[in-house]
């Protein structure tokens, strides 16, 4: 008598077809992982540039600012010192010699020379130094 064997009933793809399966969806989950991480990255790195042209340009109004103070007070010292300026009184112009003292000089040092005490060279010196030239 001869036994027959009982036939083994596969029930599912077996062992190939289970492990090509999962290589299949590891390979999907592989990919769909690095397409969200990769725009997760760049929208977190727009956000952070964004946050950078905010904090430049924050800085930059606080630096107008800053000048514009500076501005407004030296013009209020500029406006102080013009006032304090015109406030101060001119300085009196030196008196000037009267004319009538220039040609009584002038006629001593005429009466000199005639007299013989200064020769022309002195005359001339002493007149030129009187009269500023």
């Amino acid at each position: 008598m001869r036994m027959r064997r009982a036939a083994v009933v596969r029930r599912g793809p077996g062992l190939v077809g289970t492990m090509a399966r999962t290589a299949v969806v590891a390979g999907t989950a592989t990919v769909t992982a690095r397409a969200v991480g990769g725009a997760m990255d760049n929208k977190a790195a727009a956000q952070q540039q964004q946050e950078a042209v905010n904090a430049s340009a924050m800085q930059n109004q606080a630096d107008m600012q800053q000048m514009q103070a500076q501005m407004q007070q030296m013009q209020q010292m500029q406006a102080q010192m013009t006032q304090q300026q015109a406030q101060q009184p001119m300085p009196a112009a030196a008196p000037s010699a009267p004319a009538t003292d220039i040609t009584s000089q002038l006629q001593q040092l005429a009466q000199l020379k005639q007299s013989g005490v200064l020769s022309e060279d002195e005359f001339q010196a002493a007149k030129a130094k009187l009269l500023g030239a």
